[in-house]
């Protein structure tokens, strides 16, 4: 039953996204567009449940290889931010709630019995990759790809080396992304809300620990696959705090936001960024296979890449701005 899996969760999710999205629920949790927002007219912000339902009816195929400390924090995450995406709970509730998903996953997963210092930078590592998913969820498409592309090399990765259970568990969520997107790609139906950008974002950080722990991959590789939407939040993060911006106000400051505004559109943003994580995600898979220098010199290639890649869009964001003015 396990190969059939991806296929569960593709399914379950077009299914069940299509019934909300025409239901009473996608006319009355929306996406309501502010200065700040990138699209113009209201958008139901329900397909992270599908997607979610999707991931969760194909990992029950799997039930007796699932891991309490990776399903129960999702389930937690889940639940929270739906109720947020309902009534927008304060920022403080939902960072206890990101807190304690990272603490259980770390202490059921041993690492604080091994090294507590190596523990407390897990659970800072998840709380940020759980958030910043949710950061860089605002474009057409662009989290779902991210998330296609993504969970594909952890179950590529996880395949190269015979963890077949591993390997459907990531290549299930990737499914379930390739059928959300077919509601969210430019122009988007539906957007997946917090209910589904957290619990992935959370995902994104587990399931990379629970494969270098499987021994799937070394530490670094889901640092690389993710690195697209890491530099963008990370270096987006502290630009703000550098200029002393509030971190937690809603901003349209990310790159990717600023290439929409700049004139790309949704779609080339969203085509440019799966190129980009496909390209990265290539070069870790090759990485992983090397040994001594080879993944060091590849970061190394990529840190420079974005440097350039942020240079010039920060040029070019300026000459925006000024042609603006004018």
């Amino acid at each position: 039953m396990t190969y059939y899996a991806p296929l569960m969760a593709a399914l379950a999710t077009l299914l069940i996204t299509a019934i909300l999205l025409f239901s009473k629920a996608g006319k009355n949790i929306q996406d309501v567009p502010n200065e700040r927002s990138l699209h113009q007219a209201p958008i139901p912000r329900i397909g992270g449940v599908g997607l979610m339902a999707g991931v969760l009816a194909a990992w029950m195929l799997m039930f007796m290889s699932l891991a309490w400390w990776v399903v129960l924090p999702v389930l937690l995450l889940f639940a929270i931010s739906l109720l947020d995406d309902m009534r927008s709970l304060p920022v403080l509730s939902r960072l206890l709630a990101h807190i304690v998903a990272a603490v259980v996953l770390v202490l059921g997963s041993g690492i604080a019995s091994q090294h507590v210092v190596l523990a407390l930078i897990v659970v800072l590592g998840v709380v940020w990759m759980t958030n910043l998913y949710n950061f860089m969820d605002g474009s057409d498409g662009l989290a779902g790809g991210m998330t296609l592309f993504g969970f594909a090399m952890y179950g590529l990765a996880a395949m190269m080396h015979g963890d077949e259970v591993q390997a459907m568990l990531n290549f299930s969520i990737a499914a379930a992304a390739l059928a959300f997107l077919y509601f969210n790609f430019y122009p988007a139906k539906v957007f997946m809300g917090d209910a589904g950008s957290i619990p992935l974002g959370f995902l994104a950080a587990a399931m990379g620990l629970w494969g270098w722990q499987q021994g799937n991959w070394p530490a670094w590789f889901p640092l690389l696959v993710f690195s697209p939407f890491l530099v963008d939040a990370t270096v987006t993060l502290l630009k703000r705090t550098v200029r002393g911006a509030k971190i937690t106000e809603a901003h349209c400051e990310h790159y990717y936001q600023r290439l929409v505004q700049i004139g790309w559109g949704h779609r080339n943003v969203a085509l440019f960024a799966y190129a980009l994580i496909l390209a990265v995600g290539v070069s870790a898979i090759v990485g992983m296979r090397q040994s001594g220098a080879v993944p060091w010199l590849i970061f190394l290639v990529w840190g420079i890449i974005y440097t350039l890649l942020m240079f010039a869009l920060d040029s070019r964001w300026q000459a925006f701005q000024r042609e603006q003015h004018d």
